[in-house]
């Protein structure tokens, strides 16, 4: 039994249908991509993962258990941790504010300390300045935040949308690395990405959304050997994936 299943899962928008049919899962201690272009269904199957969304049909269980029709609130209690796009920090509250969010759930206060510890430790930009506003921070500081704020709920599995979007390419870097890192604590995760070349780097899998319906899935070897993934659904004029930039006259 896997950590996460999604079978079968339609949502629909009034008139317009989100998902069509999206099955996928995610083990325990996996980073697991979900890749395609803007409008693909990849922020509706978070979600819907999540309960903000209900779906028409299908099926959601998290260690055997349906997600489905349950609250967010609920779904969080459970395990389940989001770092959703756009950061979503508090920017008036403190650093430490923000993290003691994150673990506003949790009733172990001895082990709250402990982690805010840890992850002050993991992150020590954030360690070194926990009474300054998360406001200060920059764009890639608040990113290490949001992250840090979801692992302080304790959770078994962490839903990322899109860390990297807006972010210098430094900085994307930086994030992706930092994503690899979580992945050899134990942390399992799925994320949510357009960044594709990079997104294919680091999983262990991957599932390539186009109109709401699983086009492509496996490892990253073979998503590239499926799929010319840029061609098809990142514009018409770029490369296949893998295969070197060659300017006119054969020099690369």
């Amino acid at each position: 039994m896997s950590l996460l299943e999604v079978n079968d899962l339609h949502v629909r928008y009034g008139a317009i249908q989100a998902l069509r049919g999206v099955t996928l899962y995610v083990d325990e201690g996996e980073i697991v991509g979900l890749i395609g272009v803007n409008g693909a269904g990849k922020s509706t199957t978070i979600l819907s993962v999540l309960g903000v969304v209900r779906p028409l049909r299908g099926e959601i269980t998290f260690r055997g258990q349906s997600l489905v029709g349950q609250t967010p609130e609920a779904i969080v209690r459970k395990g389940i941790a989001p770092v959703m796009e756009g950061r979503r920090i508090f920017p008036s509250l403190t650093i430490e504010e923000n993290l003691r969010l994150g673990a506003a759930i949790r009733t172990d206060r001895e082990r709250v300390q402990a982690d805010l510890d840890r992850w002050c430790a993991f992150f020590p930009v954030l360690g070194e300045r926990l009474r300054q506003p998360a406001g200060n921070l920059s764009g890639g500081q608040q990113q290490m935040l949001a992250v840090a704020r979801a692992l302080m709920s304790s959770p078994n599995l962490l839903l990322m949308d899109e860390p990297s979007l807006g972010l210098a390419p430094r900085l994307v870097a930086e994030v992706f690395n930092l994503i690899v890192q979580l992945r050899e604590l134990g942390v399992t995760i799925l994320l949510v990405e357009q960044n594709v070349r990079m997104t294919l780097d680091i999983v262990s899998r991957a599932y390539l959304l186009n109109t709401g319906q699983v086009e492509f899935s496996g490892t990253p070897a073979e998503i590239r050997q499926q799929a010319d993934i840029e061609r098809a659904y990142l514009g018409g004029g770029a490369r296949p994936i893998g295969q070197p930039a060659v300017a006119p006259g054969g020099a690369s």
